[in-house]
């Protein structure tokens, strides 16, 4: 049984999954956006990507500081790459 809301529109789970993988957006933000912790973003991730995709994003966000706010650097204040979204 799913501990989450699965009423999510396209667009809304589209932005939680672009969420997910960028590096410097936290579970936290994820979860005062859109009500998933990272247990359930978890559970989302596995449910929406494919095996390796989802294989791919567990490593790439196990043990990385940024994706928890209570790691992370003081130095580090915004939730992106200056570079990421270009005009």
């Amino acid at each position: 049984m799913s501990t989450f809301n699965t009423e999510y529109s396209p667009e809304d789970l589209s932005r939680i999954i672009e969420m997910a993988w960028e590096d410097r957006t936290p579970f936290e933000a994820i979860e005062n956006l859109y009500g998933l912790n990272q247990h359930q973003l978890i559970e989302l991730m596995r449910k929406e990507l494919k095996r390796s995709g989802f294989e791919l994003w567990r490593k790439r966000t196990t043990g990385r500081t940024t994706k928890h706010l209570k790691l992370r650097s003081p130095e580090i204040n915004r939730g992106y790459c200056p570079t990421q979204y270009k005009r």
